[in-house]
């Protein structure tokens, strides 16, 4: 039976003002998170509050005007690239238009700061960006890689399941690429139709060797990026791209990263627990709001971050208090990352379960355009869920 702790976050950073000869991220996670507001503002003129100072091995970084500032999601992933280059030059950033900035301006001024050998554009070949990222990280570069959008990744997916992850396994350790970071927009964003609104984050879960991650805002969006880098694990990383400009929060200017493999409860509750990733999050936080106004129902939502490997643990502990879940993400219902969460919890919590594990996802059937809304996973169907489970 899981305990009904809940975990609390933490994570690491550095002043940027010091020099530093380090890699991105200089040991494991470590101090206290800074206190952070349960219900995060995920829309424009909101804000997430990050309040009170942080810790590393050095001593303290005081949370102060001079160390934060406000960022979108889109300039958070720049600060990000920017700090990974600035503090190891094993690190090359590439890909389709990266070179004035990329389509959402994730790379803006990187080219004229750190050089054409450092970030640079390559043809448009999937299977080629992905390639060479391979050959750089198994000769000790880390190269981050993005993919235009997460809809054009297909043809990459050989160099993904067949090389990267199993580079490692088949060499018996002699050899790896473990310094890839594979970075991907994802989607719905309101106009994209079928070729720029799809989810594909699901595909890779069946695939040993590599870590799938999703942020849900810009604090999350650097921290987590910042720890792909250093990790010795590929990492695809996939970007909500409908939140670049949407979300905004106060970032800190120095590096700091979070822990891949370990979900955030951001919201407490006690009536059922609520699970989701990147964009869906705000979601389930607005879906929650409602319930707690309108029925009197105290939801916990939980962002789990990484997908592969997800936090069992923490969504299981959360579980077994409260006794329901719902699990939502824009992609399709079939074989989404909700059947894998909702199979694990009905095995490990199958008897403080109080009603079945249910999904709020999206069709079997390509991304519309004209019907995206109808297509979404929408608060309304989150809340009508909610209700449904509750009743049931």
């Amino acid at each position: 039976m899981w305990s009904s702790t809940i975990r609390k976050r933490t994570f690491s950073t550095e002043n940027e003002s010091s020099p530093s000869t380090t890699d991105v991220a200089p040991g494991p996670a470590v101090g206290d998170r800074a206190q952070r507001s349960t219900t995060p503002s995920l829309y424009p003129g909101g804000g997430d509050k990050l309040s009170g100072s942080v810790s590393n091995s050095a001593g303290v970084v005081k949370a102060t005007e001079e160390t934060l500032r406000q960022m979108n999601l889109f300039t958070a992933i720049n600060s990000a690239l920017s700090c990974a280059l600035e503090s190891n030059p094993k690190v090359l950033v590439f890909g389709e238009d990266v070179a004035f900035g990329g389509v959402f301006r994730c790379t803006s001024q990187l080219q004229k700061r750190f050089g054409r050998q450092r970030v640079f554009n390559t043809p448009l070949t999937e299977q080629g960006i992905v390639g060479f990222a391979a050959g750089l990280a198994a000769m000790g570069y880390r190269p981050v890689a993005e993919i235009q959008f997460a809809d054009y990744i297909y043809p990459a997916f050989d160099q993904i399941v067949n090389e990267i992850a199993k580079y490692r396994y088949r060499s018996g350790g002699q050899f790896n690429c473990g310094g890839v970071v594979i970075r991907a927009p994802y989607g719905a964003v309101g106009h994209g139709g079928h070729y720029h609104s799809q989810s594909p984050e699901a595909y890779f879960l069946h695939t040993a060797g590599i870590k799938v991650v999703i942020p849900r805002d810009p604090f999350t969006a650097k921290g987590l990026l910042l720890q792909s880098i250093a990790e010795d694990d590929p990492v695809i990383f996939f970007e909500p791209k409908a939140l670049y400009r949407a979300a905004q929060a106060e970032v800190p200017l120095s590096k700091y990263v979070l822990p891949l493999g370990r979900a955030e409860i951001v919201r407490p509750g006690t009536d059922i627990t609520l699970v989701a990733y990147g964009a869906q999050v705000r979601v389930l936080l607005e879906a929650a709001q409602v319930v707690a106004r309108e029925d009197k129902i105290e939801a916990e939502v939980i962002d789990i971050q990484t997908i592969l490997p997800w936090d069992e643990a923490t969504v299981c502990e959360s579980v077994a208090r409260t006794g329901r879940c719902i699990v939502s993400h824009e992609a399709p219902l079939t074989g989404g990352v909700g059947a894998e969460v909702a199979a694990r919890i009905q095995e490990e919590c199958f008897l403080d379960l109080e009603s079945p594990v249910m999904r709020v996802c999206g069709y079997d059937m390509p991304f519309p355009l004209v019907h995206e809304k109808n297509y979404l996973p929408s608060a309304e169907k989150v809340v009508q869920c909610i209700r449904d489970c509750l009743n049931y």
